[in-house]
């Protein structure tokens, strides 16, 4: 499935895919989370405005990150998975935060700049880690999803690994960009193996696949570079 095809489905078919999926395990998380970063953002400007601010943005979570939660559910099988990180990365914090701004500026919330910082990092990191988790199941409102309790009892080990394959993920786009200097061109790839078959009376040979491209590379692949992991295995070569 492209980007393309989600948008098409969205736009066609907007009650099944925002409506009867709506995320209401992102609407439970979003709207605690997020309330108590408006809370803490805003306690210097006393208990009475931080718990305003609190209950506004606890009340325009619990209302609106379902469907967040939905799009980006939307996108979890989208292929190459670096376009559907960026997809979701751009639409969902143009259109909540948009919509959150102007909550905050009807109710004049005081610390609103430090609130909208926080809250705009805060959604990209949890739209990343939505989507990690998404794929591998998790948090997921479909027919045949996981219990709610389900999803808590595999939340820690996610968030684990999703913490753990952000640095690996930076450190081999950094070890890749710095190879490829130093050998002033692409990085050149293993040695094919030979076999030599006697029944045959041919050598074949065949390529070692990428790890890298690995499924189990999570947020890694995310942030490959288009065509990475679709070049990683190219198949036998000719005799």
């Amino acid at each position: 499935m492209t980007v393309f095809n989600v948008f098409r489905e969205l736009f066609t078919h907007p009650w099944q895919m925002l409506i009867q999926r709506w995320n209401w395990k992102s609407a439970v998380f979003s709207s605690i989370l997020r309330g108590l970063i408006f809370l803490f953002a805003n306690l210097a400007a006393g208990w009475r405005a931080a718990t305003g601010a609190m209950l506004a943005e606890f009340l325009y979570r619990a209302a609106t990150a379902g469907f967040y939660g939905a799009l980006t559910q939307a996108f979890r099988r989208v292929e190459p998975v670096w376009m559907a990180g960026i997809a979701v990365m751009i639409l969902l914090p143009l259109v909540s935060h948009s919509l959150e701004l102007a909550v905050h500026l009807l109710r004049g919330t005081p610390k609103i700049v430090t609130s909208l910082i926080a809250s705009v990092g805060f959604t990209w990191i949890s739209t990343l880690f939505n989507l990690y988790a998404m794929r591998r199941g998790a948090l997921l409102v479909d027919s045949g999803a996981n219990s709610f309790r389900a999803d808590l009892r595999q939340v820690p080990r996610l968030i684990l690994e999703f913490m753990i394959s952000l640095p690996v993920a930076a450190w081999a786009r950094a070890t890749r960009g710095s190879a490829k200097r130093n050998a002033g061109g692409p990085p050149v790839s293993p040695a094919p193996e030979e076999t030599d078959d006697s029944s045959a009376g041919s050598i074949h040979r065949r390529r070692i696949p990428d790890r890298k491209c690995d499924s189990s590379s999570g947020i890694a692949q995310i942030l490959a570079p288009e065509g990475a992991c679709a070049a990683a295995d190219p198949g036998p070569s000719p005799e």
